[in-house]
């Protein structure tokens, strides 16, 4: 296949050299020339990956016209916040029977929507696959084994995802659960930051595992509510991804909230890492949902707290150690167990 990849970052990058090594056609779109991992004088992918050689097919461009045309497919690997506007223009470049690939993750911030729901503002009637789960872009330009969901609400599209993107080294599962694949992907990063904190603050091993769980149950709280499945929370898009960036040194999120722990300000703790950490737009986002919605969603609200409220991190950990007591065991509504399963 033909494909465009739009966003010359880190998973941009390697969704690219990814699909070239797959046997397709690629280009990558980025915005700044000098950020693009084509440079004249190099042929490693400097300055993203210097360490690994650039293929020579690799194509770069800054001109979004030219990077989709004739383009049969048309991957989004982009921040959150700039989805909305780089789509609107999208519109009049996009070739008939193009098919979009969402692998960005997180919620537009203005009004808390869904990402998959912004394309359905911007590029109404374009066929749309959302590409999700736990994954580091440096993983896959190595070449280490990993798996991801394709959902779309055709089962046709989701199939020729996972088609084009599976390999020995990448398992594509598909799912017709665009809500939950989306909230799973999105949700995750702001549990991310919490258990950062937690390990930024010294808190150890078990405090990271219960945060991990606890907040689970807030991922299917809010994810539910919003109209996703329990299968996809407890699957890649959820459990996996929240499992992988809440406990990887490689997650910008988790490092997000070691920094703060550590006693750095936010400001600090973003000029060092240098790149976009998607949990701290989406843990804005994220409240106000919980909010309007009655969804319980104690983890949540601290990391908010801490983010845009000037809450220390040892006071937000105590809140959450001192909440009232109470069952664990709350069945959700959509969950039955029949004899024999656990």
């Amino acid at each position: 296949m033909r494909w465009a990849v739009l966003g010359g970052g880190h998973w941009g990058t390697a969704l690219a050299v990814y699909l070239l090594r797959q046997g397709h056609t690629v280009q990558l779109w980025g915005r700044c020339a000098k950020r693009l991992p084509c440079q004249p004088d190099r042929v490693d992918l400097f300055p993203i990956f210097p360490q690994c050689a650039r293929p020579e097919n690799l194509c770069c461009t800054v001109d979004l016209g030219v990077a989709v045309r004739n383009s049969e497919g048309i991957v989004l690997a982009i921040p959150s916040h700039a989805l909305r506007a780089l789509t609107t223009t999208l519109r009049a470049y996009l070739p008939p029977a193009a098919l979009l690939v969402l692998a960005s993750k997180g919620l537009e911030m203005q009004t808390t929507l869904r990402l998959d729901q912004v394309l359905r503002e911007t590029v109404p009637n374009v066929p749309l696959v959302v590409l999700s789960g736990p994954s580091f872009a440096h993983d896959l330009i190595l070449g280490k084994p990993l798996a991801m969901t394709a959902a779309s609400t055709s089962p046709a599209y989701a199939q020729r995802v996972a088609e084009a993107f599976g390999s020995a080294q990448m398992r594509v599962y598909t799912s017709d659960d665009v809500a939950g694949v989306c909230l799973g992907g999105a949700i995750k990063n702001v549990l991310a930051i919490a258990a950062g904190i937690s390990d930024g603050l010294g808190n150890g091993d078990s405090a990271r595992a219960a945060l991990i769980t606890r907040g689970m149950a807030e991922l299917h709280r809010l994810g539910t509510a919003l109209g996703g499945r329990t299968e996809s929370f407890m699957g890649l898009a959820g459990a996996g991804d929240l499992i992988l960036t809440a406990s990887s040194d490689l997650s910008r999120n988790r490092r997000v909230g070691v920094g703060l722990g550590r006693g750095l300000s936010l400001e600090a703790v973003l000029r060092e890492i240098g790149e976009e950490a998607e949990g701290v737009c989406t843990a804005q986002a994220l409240f106000q949902l919980a909010q309007r919605l009655g969804v319980d969603m104690p983890i949540t609200e601290q990391v908010y707290r801490v983010l845009f409220e000037g809450t220390a991190p040892r006071v937000a950990s105590d809140v959450l150690m001192h909440r009232a007591r109470r069952s664990e065991l709350r069945m959700p509504p959509d969950v039955t167990l029949s004899s024999g399963e656990s």
